[in-house]
């Protein structure tokens, strides 16, 4: 089975446009998207129309092409839209929601996960303690999650925090697969320790639970996203956890017109990562 791993689109159009292209010309199985999305540009609120009025005719042109796409929503994703995602997936046989699912496609298992341990960042909706002795980062701004109302700010975060469920106990709680020789793993976070989680400060922010976690239960692959700049600062998209591969691309930012991708062949596990151009300025 041939696959596309990318993740981190952030709603930009051209970059969905040419992953399709790219999945038709190169006869591919399934595009997996590792979460965040939707755009965030202007007002996190017009997310429901980008699925609304573009992931959803995109999302019939896999429908057309029979090719899967499985796909999460990520931790700029607003929490208020997962039910619209999910029954726009639900649309169509070859699209699936995967976050903290499992989808079965030929023999494979796929498991999602979009948690993440917290961030410094106000919008709290995905945000975890790794462990139970996670030491917060210091926080920017005020902190919220989001509903049909609008934001909620949240008036004590690390209390608020602390009544949720570790991203430790998120991992023990997910749905078991039956053969872990034939399950990938779409963790939007990355793991610590592996040199996938690095920011531009040199900061490595990697999840220790996800790490334990894949230790434990070395499945087939796992894929993560979640640090766009991690590969331009440490040069590395890809390690083993023992015999797992873990996977974290990268991604360009907004302000860049190239779009990054891995592809994957099951058979033999063979990894390729590409960037690719847009064309109109290419």
């Amino acid at each position: 089975m041939k696959i596309i791993y990318t993740t981190d689109l952030h709603g930009i159009k051209w970059k969905y446009e040419k992953i399709l292209e790219q999945a038709i010309k190169q006869q591919i199985d399934m595009v997996i998207n590792g979460g965040d999305m939707l755009p965030t540009q202007s007002n996190f609120f017009k997310q429901g129309d980008f699925i609304k009025y573009f992931l959803d005719p995109h999302f019939h042109e896999y429908e057309e092409n029979s090719i899967y796409y499985l796909g999460m929503l990520g931790n700029d994703d607003l929490k208020v839209f997962d039910r619209l995602f999910e029954d726009t997936c639900k649309k169509y046989s070859h699209v699936h929601s995967i976050a903290q699912e499992k989808v079965r496609i030929k023999d494979y298992e796929i498991i999602g996960m979009n948690l993440v341990t917290d961030l410094p960042f106000g919008l709290k909706d995905r945000a975890r303690k790794d462990t139970d002795d996670f030491q917060f980062p210091k926080q920017i701004g005020k902190q919220y999650v989001s509903s049909d109302h609008g934001f909620i700010k949240i008036e004590n975060w690390f209390e608020h925090a602390n009544s949720l469920p570790t991203l430790e106990e998120e991992m023990q709680n997910l749905v078991k697969p039956i053969n872990m020789n034939k399950t990938i793993y779409i963790i939007h976070m990355p793991p610590a320790h592996l040199g996938l989680d690095v920011c531009n400060d040199g900061r490595r922010i990697g999840s220790n639970a996800i790490h334990g976690f894949l230790k434990k239960m070395q499945p087939l692959l796992s894929l993560h996203g979640h640090v766009h700049e991690s590969y331009d600062v440490s040069n590395q998209w890809k390690n083993n956890i023992n015999k797992t591969p873990c996977i974290q691309p990268g991604q360009s930012s907004s302000k860049e017109n190239h779009v990054i991708y891995v592809s994957i062949d099951l058979d033999g596990l063979r990894c390729e990562r590409i960037s690719c151009m847009r064309e109109d300025i290419a």
